[in-house]
């Protein structure tokens, strides 16, 4: 049998899969801190015919292509402003990720870069699938200096939570700084209570996917490294804002025309594979 047969069968079940890829990339171009996938492919292994020789190079036949890898394309995405005090966005900082939680502690945590956050009624900051937001608090709430409480550079992460009173005083207001820090103001005496965390990893591209707009650490990825906002290597937090996606639907629209071409010249290849047979079984009438 013909090699080419195989080499187009194996190009058109692969382009399928780019093609896969390239649809919902555009499917997702509105979805929040969305990050784009990209597909990159690989020859497969080639039959030698005649090895190589001094002064003559060998001769090799290819056996078509494979999957080499899906990417994904950790890029910022744009900010957009929403004027919501609830809207997080991580401004640069590819690599930094919001901490959260389905129970509140630092314990099977995903992450994300989705900043559009809810307070619950126990005061919380919740996801919009329930998860709570991790970062570190404070027992007593301290008077602010202008500075990150030396309180807050380590311990573990829990879930974020305002308090609605201290030493008696009713919250008035609150709002995140660039740093993450949480301000609460009580009786016009501005107090931090504590700190939203940002997680940093050494191959952010090795994150994997779990839906929702999370992702959960792997071996590939590195082991998640907790950080404030704005310090060398994390990205700063802009409330009011949220992270758009990074696809560029003009490279995917382009990207479909290349694969649906080569997917057309694999289909193509064999085709006339098909007419070659036909012509040898013909010479036996």
């Amino acid at each position: 049998m013909l090699r080419s047969l195989y080499s187009g069968i194996s190009g058109m079940k692969n382009l399928q899969t780019k093609m896969d890829v390239i649809s919902n990339n555009i499917s997702n171009v509105n979805t929040t801190s969305f990050k784009t996938g990209r597909v990159r492919f690989e020859d497969m292994i080639s039959q030698s015919l005649e090895g190589a020789q001094a002064n003559i190079n060998g001769k090799q036949v290819g056996l078509g292509m494979q999957l080499g890898s899906i990417d994904t394309v950790m890029t910022s995405g744009s900010l957009q402003p929403t004027g919501r005090d609830l809207d997080f966005g991580i401004e640069t900082g590819e690599n930094s990720f919001f901490a959260v939680s389905s129970n509140g502690t630092d314990a099977d945590v995903l992450y994300t870069r989705d900043g559009g956050f809810y307070m619950n009624a126990d005061n919380e900051f919740i996801t919009a699938s329930g998860y709570q937001v991790l970062g570190r608090m404070l027992d007593v709430p301290e008077v602010y200096q202008g500075t990150i409480p030396t309180a807050l550079a380590t311990g573990n992460l829990e879930g974020i939570s305002i308090p609605q009173l201290n030493e008696g005083i009713k919250l008035d207001s609150y709002s995140v700084d660039s740093s993450g820090l949480i301000l609460g103001v009580y009786n016009d005496k501005v107090m931090v209570v504590g700190q939203m965390m940002l997680t940093n990893f050494s191959n952010a591209g090795g994150l994997e996917k779990t839906g929702g707009n999370m992702y959960r650490s792997t071996l590939n990825s590195g082991q998640p490294i907790v950080g404030s906002a704005g310090s060398e290597g994390y990205g700063k937090i802009r409330s009011g804002f949220l992270e758009m996606s990074n696809v560029d639907l003009s490279n995917e629209f382009t990207e479909m025309i290349v694969a649906q071409r080569a997917y057309q010249a694999s289909s193509r290849s064999i085709s006339t594979s098909d007419q070659m047979l036909e012509e040898l079984l013909a010479l036996k009438r």
